[in-house]
């Protein structure tokens, strides 16, 4: 049974640091495109980073640029989400999920991904 399971979230001040892990079961994680997004209330869901599985390629949303990085530890079937610098603007349920294809390059578009773990929550806030 394929499944994504999201830890890591909790309450940070500004300017804190989180790490988020996605660690998959059922399949291997490496062979396919991992996204990160996030949903805060009142708000659609919107993409924040992406790792494909095809060349290990990486991509960010603008807001989250040179803030958030996006790893994978193969060895755990693990997709890491480092966050610094949170903002309290970066409040929302985070949620990986899974491109159903192998070996893709990954885009932040909702629809591109089948499988979804259950989120975790990161609060930013003093």
């Amino acid at each position: 049974q394929l499944q994504l399971v999201e830890s890591g979230g909790g309450l940070v001040q500004p300017g804190g640091s989180l790490r988020l892990s996605c660690a998959a079961s059922g399949f291997t994680l490496d062979y396919y495109a991992i996204g990160w997004f996030r949903q805060a209330p009142g708000k659609e869901r919107e993409g924040v980073s992406c790792i494909s599985s095809s060349d290990g390629s990486t991509y960010y949303a603008d807001s989250v640029k040179g803030r958030f990085t996006i790893s994978r530890d193969n060895a755990k079937n693990t997709v890491y989400l480092q966050m610094n610098s949170l903002k309290p603007e970066d409040t929302a349920v985070y949620y990986c999920a899974a491109d159903p294809l192998l070996f893709r390059l990954c885009v932040l578009s909702n629809s591109r991904y089948d499988y979804w773990g259950q989120g975790t929550q990161v609060t930013v806030s003093s």
